[in-house]
């Protein structure tokens, strides 16, 4: 599953640690979602949907391979 978190951290300007601070969860999760090597639960997806103002399908896009 591809994903815009960086695209979208960027955009507010925050760090890693940041972002892991606001949704309470790790750098290193922050780090692991963003390198596409872990998928966040569905419950971190909507808060992530909130943060960054997406609909959490705009912000993880499933690839159809």
């Amino acid at each position: 599953m591809k994903n815009l978190v960086k695209v979208e951290r960027a955009r507010l300007d925050m760090t890693q640690a940041e972002l892991a601070k606001e949704l309470g969860v790790s750098r290193q999760t922050i780090h692991a979602i963003e390198k596409d090597k872990f998928n966040p639960s569905v419950t971190l997806a909507l808060k992530m949907g909130r943060l960054f103002n997406l609909p959490v399908e705009e912000l993880f896009i499933i690839d159809e391979d």
